[in-house]
């Protein structure tokens, strides 16, 4: 997938969120297919956003978030501008605290990102521990069942432990 038609979308949605969180605004990052480049006219576009403070809730997050999907809407229309609708966005809302949490979907991050914002390296960093536990533990991508690049399914050899490895790891930090 060439990343040209998504490109004035990722200068569009770092706009927006810099408008819409200012200086809450931690960390903002594309994952999933299009990080990866096998996004197709189906795919919706995966994007962490880390912000402190967030509403309680995921709802009230994502109410507050409808403020970036109307902002980058012209710019979503013209990633496919052959399709009838404008490409999707899939926010992960999150605060520095429920990062540091950690989460299954972080795992391909630690391989395939995109970041547009990262104050202090907070991700970068955060992503880089985990992928040192991943490999301390021994973990490693694997593919679970087939079809095509976008469709394909991916676990983790070991996930289970390595999940609990990195919570109490860092239960005990904390």
């Amino acid at each position: 997938m060439n990343n040209d038609r998504l490109n004035p979308l990722l200068h569009s949605l770092l706009q927006a969120c810099r408008d819409l969180y200012g200086e809450r605004l931690v960390a903002l990052a594309v994952f999933g297919s299009w990080a990866r480049g096998v996004a197709t006219p189906e795919s919706d576009l995966d994007i962490l956003v880390v912000a402190e403070p967030l509403p309680r809730g995921r709802m009230k997050r994502l109410d507050e978030f409808g403020a970036v999907e109307r902002a980058t809407e012209p710019a979503r229309t013209l990633v496919w501008p052959e399709e009838a609708r404008g490409l999707e966005l899939s926010p992960v809302l999150k605060t520095p605290d429920e990062l540091q949490a950690g989460s299954p979907l972080y795992l391909d991050m630690t391989l395939w990102r995109i970041s547009l914002h990262d104050r202090g390296g907070v991700l970068e960093q955060y992503l880089a521990a985990l992928a040192g536990r991943m490999a301390q533990l021994g973990s490693r991508r694997t593919e679970t069942k087939g079809g095509d690049d976008a469709s394909r399914a991916y676990g983790y050899a070991d996930t289970a432990t390595t999940m609990l490895g990195i919570v109490l790891e860092s239960q005990r930090q904390g």
